[in-house]
């Protein structure tokens, strides 16, 4: 499987961010980050390489994506989960984990073993699962920002879209919009 998006009403792009999960069972959760890419209209590439079953084609597309014009790498695996690391290890560019609960351990062993990484080679590591896959998308938008401004645009509109939606939630549980709610001293 390998999947290349560009997004809608865009001219065809290189993919800025590579995205490797170890397995296929991993898409149900990975998808999540494909769709907050889309919403960012960062361009991206879905693939599947493990780091115990094809240790090679994980080195081939570390040590190549920069040269591919790839601006950031998120890896998603579960159980013994060393992807992440792996990857980190053949590439300076900035790589994101995603653990995934795929063990009897519910994602701690996936989340410790990519969060543990010795000096030198960093892992930014969010959360286990869907928030984290949807996190990581966020997190490779924010640094694809500093250089593109539309992306800036963006990440700005999501977080209003985000402060809307809790304001208008919060409303519908008192009752009445939350300014009106506060005590007077």
């Amino acid at each position: 499987m390998n999947k290349k998006v560009t997004v809608k009403n865009q001219p065809v792009t290189k993919p800025k961010v590579l995205v490797i999960m170890g397995s296929d069972s991993d898409l149900p959760v990975v998808e999540e980050t494909g769709r907050m890419l889309t919403e960012f209209g960062i361009s991206y590439e879905m693939t599947i390489a493990s780091a115990h079953r094809s240790p090679e084609r994980v080195l081939t597309l570390a040590a190549g994506a920069e040269r591919r014009g790839i601006e950031v790498i998120i890896a998603a695996a579960g159980a013994a989960a060393h992807l992440a690391g792996v990857v980190a290890s053949h590439t300076v560019l900035p790589v994101i984990g995603i653990p995934l609960s795929s063990s009897p351990l519910q994602g701690f062993d996936s989340l410790l073993s990519t969060v543990q990484m010795p000096p030198g080679v960093p892992v930014a590591t969010v959360s286990v699962g869907k928030a984290g896959a949807k996190n990581a998308a966020i997190l490779a938008a924010q640094i694809i920002a500093r250089k593109d401004r539309e992306v800036v645009k963006k990440l700005i509109a999501y977080r209003k879209k985000m402060t809307e939606e809790v304001t208008k939630k919060a409303g519908a549980v008192r009752g009445d919009f939350p300014e009106t709610s506060r005590r007077k001293r």
